[in-house]
């Protein structure tokens, strides 16, 4: 016989789906024309990379 599922307190399932939660984006700006771009991308407005 299959035995009914526990109910799972509110703390217990928050701190399973703690890993979840969505990171803040890591933005740089540009070196040539100072927009927010994602670091190690070529800036999309205008088309600069930056190598060190």
């Amino acid at each position: 016989m299959v035995v009914p599922a526990k109910r799972n307190s509110r703390s217990k399932v928050k701190r399973r789906r703690l890993h979840q939660k969505l990171k803040e984006i890591n933005l740089v700006s540009c070196k040539k024309c100072n927009n927010k771009i994602l670091p190690h991308r070529a800036c999309n407005f205008c088309g600069y990379f930056y190598k060190e």
